[in-house]
């Protein structure tokens, strides 16, 4: 009989999730045979801009996320740009790139060194390394094992940098509030344009000749995890990185492939629903393209008698109802990954699988060609150039911003009645990647993934974690308060580094926000 093991909350990520895993010996190999995701976090954005001046847009969403705010107010703007009617400048268009490409090498070197790597390495016997769960002994030498740990310290450096390369052209980092309808509020200067390069030149080093040796020596002593974690091999990508005024071009184009094909195929956004099934919303809200999508939270959505059945039959997916405060995003009625691999793989740029070492190595490799294209862009400001033009907010209008931030595609749909927000939704990477079944019962990509991964013990399921990780989530983008409900439950509590302790707590207690 299958364990049922639950990691609650994961860590070393971004917001609140719950994996719960059921763990049993198949052909002679003890692993994951069934998964659920569970966004344990509501929040409702896209109910706060309701009425609001569409302008609000850009500055509101940014919140959403201190990783990756960049990507949520560009992707705001591409929404107002399309409403009003307007294209930005070009130094509009390369300074934005500036600040969304400082941002994305921020994030993909913080993911590496700070939020995956402590899986795979012991560090010191000290905090932040202890207390934690055992890696595998004898993949790293104890001399390898230190020079990791120093570049671990040696990030925090370039994630810095990184970050006050982005506010030089953005104001702030994160939160920058220079994105605006119509172009960017900065005035680049030549010595805006002469720090920036300075900066960049010392990230780029560390992203050569620490980041990628770093990325591949991992690979090659975890070299089975190039078969672990694969999932469906569906990947999207909306492309990012405007290269000219309509956006046609892109420094990593849009597109999807299914199966891991190396065939690329186009991205149709009306063929895009969310499902709720086993999300705490609406039924009436269930499989809706975004354009016209509704977001009408309900919790609890379960009866007590049918939550009874889940606890004592918690594999028998006939009696499953809601767990997760994430939808369940579907392309043509498939789930799809996104994130680097998708990018590098649309892109034509890696190709070499779809794996937990997969998707770390192409992650690495996107975050030396991002490095490599800002130095192009900034060369082309033309101090003298005009930022931004000026518009007009429409009475009615419907427009959609598609863009990618560092876990891969997001997207904003808004619509203005009577010069207002009146409709606004959003589609996160992780909402995606995180996403609970959809109607037909088909697993989210996260879920999908972890199954057949081996796991040597289903107290310590670091192996669990290890592909978790991988996909870089970010709860707080994906999910859309829980509140106290009856029965106790057993959470695990997953710390920094990854010792467990078992609580017992009010069910529902320990989610309140």
């Amino acid at each position: 009989m299958a364990t049922i093991t639950v990691i609650d909350p994961v860590t070393r990520l971004e917001g609140h999730l719950k994996i719960k895993v059921a763990v049993d010996t198949v052909n002679g190999v003890q692993q994951v045979v069934d998964a659920w995701a569970t966004g344990t976090l509501f929040r409702g954005f896209e109910s706060i801009l309701i009425n609001r001046h569409p302008a609000d847009a850009q500055h509101i969403t940014q919140r959403i996320c201190g990783v990756c705010p960049v990507s949520h107010g560009l992707a705001a703007v591409m929404a107002l740009d399309q409403a009003y009617g307007i294209t930005a400048p070009a130094n509009a268009r390369i300074m934005r790139n500036l600040v969304l490409g400082a941002n994305m090498v921020d994030s993909h070197i913080l993911h590496f060194y700070h939020l995956a790597l402590p899986d795979f390495i012991n560090g010191p016997d000290m905090p932040p390394w202890q207390p934690s769960w055992q890696v595998d002994k004898g993949r790293f030498s104890a001399g390898q094992t230190s020079t990791l740990v120093s570049h671990y310290v040696s990030a925090l450096d370039m994630r810095r940098k990184a970050q006050e390369m982005g506010a030089i052209f953005g104001g702030r980092l994160p939160h920058p509030p220079t994105y605006i309808p119509g172009g960017f509020t900065t005035r680049p200067t030549s010595a805006m344009i002469s720090q920036f390069k300075t900066y960049l030149s010392e990230i780029t080093a560390f992203i050569e000749n620490t980041y990628i040796p770093d990325a591949l020596l991992l690979a090659s002593l975890y070299d089975d995890y190039k078969g672990v974690g694969g999932g469906y091999g569906n990947l999207l990508a909306y492309g990012v990185f405007d290269l000219d005024a309509a956006g046609t071009n892109k420094l990593l184009r849009r597109g999807r492939t299914i199966n891991a094909s190396p065939d690329v195929q186009p991205v149709d956004v009306n063929a895009i629903s969310e499902q709720v099934k086993y999300s705490w919303y609406n039924d009436r809200t269930d499989n809706l393209n975004p354009a016209v999508g509704v977001t009408t939270p309900q919790y609890p959505k379960n009866s007590r008698s049918l939550m009874r059945l889940m606890k004592a039959n918690p594999q028998n997916l006939s009696l499953f109802g809601a767990y997760s405060w994430m939808k369940a995003p579907r392309y043509e009625g498939l789930p799809y990954e996104t994130g680097a691999l998708a990018r590098m793989w649309v892109n034509g740029d890696y190709k070499a699988g779809v794996s937990v070492m997969d998707r770390h190595l192409a992650r690495a490799y996107e975050t030396l060609k991002v490095a490599e294209a800002l130095l192009a862009w900034v060369n082309q400001i033309n101090v003298n150039g005009s930022v931004a033009v000026s518009g007009r907010v429409p009475e009615t209008a419907s427009a959609i911003g598609l863009t990618e931030a560092p876990r891969g595609a997001l997207g904003h749909w808004l619509q203005i009645t009577d010069g207002k927000i009146s409709r606004y939704q959003i589609i996160t990477p992780t909402c995606w990647n995180a996403s609970p079944r959809d109607a037909a019962g088909i697993r989210g990509p996260i879920e999908q993934a972890l199954i057949g991964t081996p796991v040597q013990d289903v107290n310590q399921p670091i192996e669990v974690v290890r592909v978790i990780h991988s996909f870089d989530p970010c709860l707080s983008c994906a999910v859309h308060v829980m509140r106290p409900g009856e029965g106790k439950k057993i959470f695990t509590l997953h710390h920094s580094h990854g010792v467990e302790e078992s609580h017992d707590h009010e069910h529902g207690h320990d989610h309140v926000h």
